[in-house]
């Protein structure tokens, strides 16, 4: 048995979404760790140092909120164009 055309279509644009938030959010945390280390670069600051101090609740939320709009966004022109 073949799931149905309608389905397979919903599936596929759900993880296309996924697929494209979860981008923007490495996006986000790479920019911060490159910030980091510029930044912030002192003696004995090493890399999981910079990962504990970027990896915080409000981080993840913000870079949820900025990837669900930017996802919409592009959408939104993926659809007029």
């Amino acid at each position: 048995m073949q799931p149905k055309s309608g389905n397979r279509r919903r599936l596929t644009s759900v993880l296309r979404a996924v697929i494209e938030v979860a981008f923007i959010v490495f996006l986000f945390y790479s920019n911060l760790l490159m910030g980091e280390f510029t930044v912030a670069n002192g003696r004995g600051k090493s890399l999981a140092y910079a990962l504990n101090d970027i990896l915080t609740g409000k981080n993840f939320l913000i870079a949820m909120i900025s990837a669900v709009m930017g996802y919409v966004g592009f959408e939104t022109l993926r659809r007029k164009l």
